[in-house]
């Protein structure tokens, strides 16, 4: 794959709680650099690098609910909503796990609708946990999304599996046409490369500049 068209499916990650200011600076700058989609970055970081990224051509992209889930939907839409205003054109949210397991289908529903709400003009990601859910659920979890409002499907927060092209298969077939991002375990361009093939039309990786001078290297020789 060509390296530009590559680097515009990544969504440049830092996730770490102790993640500073100065490393968010440098994020951003490769962000740049590299061209890639956006960077995603815990709510604490979003002002900082909306303005480090404004003019860019790279989105922000903020968490809601990370990485458990299991907060109120009160906090959850309050953590949305606030994220837009203050420059996130994405937000990544995750489901209530433990709701869908309970087959409280109704209240996932209404929890991705209300976030939806506050979240008019940007990208919203639904993040469903797949290495916590059996098959069918991540069916139901899919459907539910889509019917919700979401714009894409995102397959793992990373924190408690990663990405499989397993996964994003059964996710492609359960939302055709859908978007659907990848993320956890991304570390090589061979498996980046699996996944797009697969039906991936987004990379969370906080390996991306690494995942880029590998392809750099074998376009070289």
């Amino acid at each position: 794959m060509e390296i530009n068209r590559f680097a515009a499916t990544i969504d440049h990650t830092m996730l770490k709680p102790d993640a500073t200011g100065g490393e968010i600076a440098r994020l951003c700058a490769e962000a740049k650099e590299f061209r890639f989609a956006a960077v995603c970055v815990n709510p604490w970081h979003v002002t900082n690098a909306a303005r480090l990224l404004s003019g860019s051509g790279v989105v922000v992209a903020a968490v809601a609910g990370f990485p458990l889930g299991a907060t109120t939907t009160t906090a959850k839409v309050f953590e949305a909503g606030e994220a837009v205003k203050n420059g996130a054109g994405e937000i990544d949210m995750v489901i209530n796990i433990a709701a869908l397991k309970e087959g409280l289908l109704s209240f996932v529903s209404e929890e991705i609708a209300l976030i939806r709400q506050v979240t008019t003009g940007a990208i919203l990601k639904v993040i469903l946990e797949t290495a916590l859910l059996e098959k069918e659920e991540k069916r139901i979890a899919a459907k539910i999304a889509v019917e919700s409002g979401a714009d894409m499907l995102k397959t793992s927060t990373g924190f408690f599996g990663g990405a499989t092209e397993d996964d994003v298969r059964l996710l492609a077939e359960a939302a055709p046409g859908f978007g659907i991002k990848a993320s956890g375990g991304i570390r090589d361009a061979r498996f980046a490369l699996r996944l797009l093939a697969v039906g991936a039309t987004r990379l969370g990786t906080s390996s991306a500049v690494q995942i880029i001078r590998e392809l750099e290297k074998t376009q070289e020789v």
